[in-house]
């Protein structure tokens, strides 16, 4: 059974590293936005250049980020997230690379520096200009009031914390997910599609290291092949009993 599988993976592992998606937050009320019913169903996303060129476009962004303002304030960790949590207390966690912007594994007890946020935050928006971070609320309550894109007190642009389209990564976080990646001795990886690069990447940079990978995601992931364990279904169902597994057995979580 593919359970017992990854289950016998977790009591061998020592150095996991766990590559998050959105079906890692769903349980907490975050849509994805790939699946049948998400965000990319109905919005268009504004491209970086877009954004830096067009009134019009920065409105656009602005607004789609206003409608799902609260929904990410508000949202709580999961058992998911309080399960990774877990496997950090027990020293079993390398690292912890999330593809998801919504902040809730800080929120579930993990520090912000044992996090590789890949695709940026929700929690703050940033200035363009000076790269002046602040809290959110100011800026989504000017936008609503007044309907033009928010500016720092330099005058650029104030956006999220985010990775857009066609925006590029932060070149030191991909450098320390690979580095985590090559120095695991398993890859887990939780409700992503693995169809995003170069996050994608990282699986079969495992693989080719000769990494064990084990993913759990409802629905295929474009990384299927390559994994030694896969298992269909809600992360949030799946992974907390495992971990649980581990803690009630004291003898499976010594370190070597």
């Amino acid at each position: 059974m593919p359970v017992e599988v990854l289950l016998s993976l977790l009591k061998r592992s020592q150095r996991i590293v766990v590559l998050t998606g959105a079906g890692v937050s769903t349980a907490s009320g975050i849509p994805d936005f790939r699946g049948p019913r998400g965000i990319w169903q109905r919005r268009q996303p504004v491209y970086f250049q877009q954004f830096l060129a067009s009134e019009e476009k920065r409105v656009e962004y602005w607004d789609y980020k206003c409608e799902g303002y609260e929904q990410f304030r508000d949202a709580q960790p999961n058992a998911a997230h309080r399960a990774i949590v877990e496997l950090e207390k027990m020293h079993r966690l390398h690292a912890l690379i999330t593809q998801n912007i919504d902040g809730l594994h800080q929120r579930a007890g993990m520090q912000d520096s044992r996090v590789l946020e890949m695709h940026g935050t929700n929690r703050w928006v940033e200035c363009l200009s000076c790269g002046l971070r602040s809290e959110p609320g100011p800026a989504v309550s000017a936008f609503r009031k007044n309907q033009r894109t928010p500016r720092c007190e330099c005058g650029g642009f104030l956006k999220f914390a985010t990775i857009s389209f066609g925006q590029s990564l932060q070149p030191e976080v991909l450098a320390q997910a690979i580095a985590a990646v090559e120095g695991a001795d398993l890859l887990l990886a939780l409700g992503s599609t693995l169809a995003v690069y170069p996050a994608a990447q990282l699986p079969v940079i495992a693989v080719q290291r000769g990494i064990v990978l084990a993913i759990v995601n409802q629905g295929p992931t474009e990384q299927d092949e390559l994994a030694t364990v896969k298992i269909d279904g809600d992360v949030s169902e799946i992974l907390p009993p495992l971990v649980s597994s581990l803690i009630s057995n004291p003898q499976l979580t010594s370190r070597p």
